[in-house]
């Protein structure tokens, strides 16, 4: 279905004759009769009902069949159309019969799109094994122009007739589309997804749970003292499973940064700062404590200010019910606020 939106202004007398036109092609027959591929059969009786599961045995069971009104196996009626089907290396409609050319004039008006409504279908006989039908399609009707939800455009019905080996007529089946020319709609702003969610663990979420309470913290080993960043479950000098949660200063200083520009993830904005920023010492820790490495991005995505060595603070922000993160404020700069 076509997503184009076409405007056409028409005097009544230019939609009168454009329809005086399209009726032109009603009871027209679209291409030749259609002979069924296979005559019917029991064997693809058998497999529809059992896929949709008909249990009536006047379509498998010959004996009960026998002895009901219908004299042995019938079809079911709906399957009316399935004997005429052909595969997908079947014979193809071409050229530029009645229905391309009605479909032509459409189209020269705009009303490129379409959309199936409903379709209707008359028995007029049981289908038997045996049987094998033939099918006529004529354009049936053309409706004035009409304006729906979709569009505005017209209905076209065409009707196919089944017909037997003696040229009775078996069935009948109604479709009907619409053939329109879609509204005009402004496009709706789409939401920005959600900021990417940390791949946590038993060793990690408590970090995270820190940042829901306004902290930054670092681990501190229980055996040998050692302060460590990231998060990890074993203390890398002296394998130690024992460790303390040690709270680190919010601020600090850029320690180097990069700008990304592509590739773009919808959650975020462009151009995209991301600063690694070297955390004060923590107050109590000990000399030699190895630096606690920071990756943020800056408040706002705002590049003020950002180089190497500048001094910045940190900001928890809520980006969502579930998850706060830190984020760097250049000290000087002016930001509002995370917004990620």
């Amino acid at each position: 279905m076509s997503s184009e939106s076409t405007t056409v202004e028409e005097t009544p007398a230019e939609k009168a004759a454009f329809l005086a036109r399209l009726q032109e092609f009603v009871g027209l027959e679209i291409g030749e009769p259609t002979p069924g591929p296979d005559e019917v059969n029991a064997a693809m009786i058998r497999h529809l009902v059992e896929t949709v599961g008909d249990r009536n045995p006047i379509y498998t069971n010959s004996e009960l069949a026998a002895r009901s009104a219908h004299g042995g196996i019938v079809a079911p009626p709906t399957m009316l159309q399935a004997w005429v089907m052909v595969g997908i290396d079947g014979p193809k409609r071409e050229g530029d019969g009645p229905y391309e050319q009605m479909n032509a004039l459409l189209f020269s008006k705009g009303f490129t799109s379409v959309v199936g409504t409903n379709s209707d279908q008359t028995y007029h006989r049981y289908l038997r094994p045996g049987d094998r039908l033939t099918m006529r399609t004529v354009i049936d009707s053309i409706s004035d122009e009409k304006t729906t939800g979709l569009g505005t455009g017209h209905f076209v019905t065409t009707r196919q007739d089944y017909y037997d080996a003696n040229d009775e007529l078996v069935g009948s089946m109604m479709f009907r589309i619409f053939r329109f020319r879609p509204r005009a709609r402004a496009a709706a702003p789409k939401p920005k997804p959600p900021r990417p969610r940390p791949a946590t663990t038993h060793d990690t979420q408590w970090w995270f749970d820190a940042l829901k309470e306004g902290r930054v913290c670092a681990q501190r080993c229980g055996s040998c003292n050692e302060l460590r960043f990231p998060t990890g479950p074993m203390c890398p000098s002296c394998h130690s499973l024992t460790w303390n949660a040690v709270d680190m200063p919010l601020s600090g200083t850029v320690h180097s940064y990069i700008v990304t520009h592509y590739p773009q993830v919808p959650s975020f904005d462009y151009p995209l700062p991301v600063l690694l920023v070297d955390l004060d010492p923590d107050p109590k820790g000990r000399p030699g404590d190895r630096p606690v490495r920071l990756v943020v991005n800056t408040v706002d995505n705002s590049m003020d200010g950002v180089e190497i060595g500048a001094r910045v603070r940190i900001v928890i922000e809520k980006c969502d019910d579930d998850l706060s993160l830190p984020f760097a404020v250049v000290e000087g700069a002016n930001s509002k606020g995370a917004g990620q």
